[in-house]
């Protein structure tokens, strides 16, 4: 979290009924449209991920609707569970923790609808367990190609701001996301942005929920109408501050920065596969993540390297969150370096000098010169691409 952002949220608390908490509230709507890349509606919750799912799945799905989930790791067998939970008929494509979505599958699968019962197909843009970034564009072309007018529904909760996602441009009809991650700002609020297609469907069904309702809240006139009760003052406050730092960087700048030390990262990691057990999870660069590095190391090394890292050389690295099987239970052989939002060139070859230290100390083979390809990474994107730390300025 950046300084800026905590040093807004550290203040008495507001009058929420009048004054500058109110315009800085729905002053917030047209920059986060702008973040997501679209001129469509967002509504704002308190609450994490998990919320925006729900309220995404309550708006436009009903009991006994059947849902098409592409899963290419935990958070897509999450959101489909969620849905299966609340009544929805869920059909799950399983890509696997490799790979990335299918789209000639999913393409023949809506082909294979011919009277529409898949009422929106779901995907995860970046699932931080694999580290896969799926091609959601691509499958906006697929369900077109089709001819299906399912709803495209995208979870970019770990990819908004880190990586490219153009809402309106790729067709997405329902996209949520939260505000840690990407916006920098602790965890607390999420966003359900959805186009008017979408809402025509919320309003045909009648949403199932009072509080989970985007209608109340995309036609608020006041605070309290925003947040169905009271705001998340501090959150709001905090919020402005990443938005305001976001415009300063400009987003196309900030995708570059991501994407260059993403690239940094994975050069250090090819390096010390070519000596040792380490490897990216995901082989083909065009699926990875700019935001979050997925890696397989072998049991028990993972978690002998996570702990050595935080106990000694306090670096909190990932676990290996949803990667357990019949030989590793615990997923002692996977860990995961995050890289998303308020990062620089300096904290990303920290992490690495660290890793492999930490390798080093736990006896891990690694292959020589890893943070020198790294460095070699960063080197080489400036001076065109500025990797310093980003404004602090209040």
């Amino acid at each position: 979290m950046p300084d800026r952002v905590l040093r807004a949220m550290h203040r008495p608390s507001p009058n929420i009924y009048a004054g500058e908490l109110v315009e800085m509230a729905f002053g917030l709507i047209p920059d986060l449209k702008a973040v997501a890349q679209t001129r469509g509606h967002v509504a704002m919750y308190i609450g994490n991920g998990h919320a925006a799912w729900e309220a995404a799945l309550f708006n436009v799905i009903s009991k006994g609707d059947k849902v098409l989930v592409l899963m290419t790791g935990h958070f897509g067998w999450g959101w489909s569970n969620m849905a299966g939970t609340m009544g929805a008929d869920v059909e799950l494509m399983d890509f696997g923790r490799r790979s990335a979505n299918d789209l000639d599958a999913v393409e023949a699968r809506l082909r294979a609808d011919a009277d529409h019962q898949i009422k929106a197909v779901l995907s995860v843009h970046v699932d931080t367990s694999t580290g896969v970034k799926n091609d959601i564009a691509g499958l906006r072309r697929a369900m077109d190609a089709s001819k299906h007018p399912a709803l495209l529904m995208a979870d970019c909760i770990a990819s908004l701001v880190c990586d490219d996602f153009q809402t309106d441009a790729w067709g997405v009809d329902v996209m949520v996301a939260g505000c840690q991650k990407g916006l920098m700002v602790p965890a607390g609020m999420s966003f359900v942005f959805f186009n008017d297609k979408a809402d025509a469907v919320r309003e045909a069904n009648g949403c199932a929920s009072h509080y989970w309702d985007w209608r109340p809240r995309m036609q608020a006139e006041a605070l309290w109408q925003l947040f169905d009760g009271t705001a998340p003052t501090h959150h709001l406050y905090g919020l402005r501050a990443a938005l305001d730092m976001i415009a300063e960087e400009s987003l196309p700048q900030i995708f570059v920065r991501h994407r260059v030390l993403a690239e940094a990262i994975w050069a250090a990691v090819e390096v010390w596969s070519a000596g040792g057990p380490i490897e990216l999870n995901i082989q083909d660069a065009a699926y990875r993540s700019h935001a979050i590095t997925s890696l397989r190391i072998g049991a028990p090394y993972g978690t002998a390297l996570r702990t050595w890292c935080e106990q000694e050389a306090g670096l909190t690295l990932g676990i290996g969150l949803g990667m357990a099987t019949a030989a590793d239970p615990k997923a002692d052989g996977f860990f995961r370096l995050g890289h998303m939002g308020y990062v620089n060139a300096q904290m990303i070859l920290g992490m690495l000098a660290t890793v492999q230290a930490g390798m080093l100390a736990c006896k891990i083979p690694y292959g020589a010169g890893a943070i020198e390809a790294a460095s070699a990474v960063i080197i080489g994107a400036q001076p065109q691409v500025p990797l310093a730390v980003l404004p602090q300025s209040a």
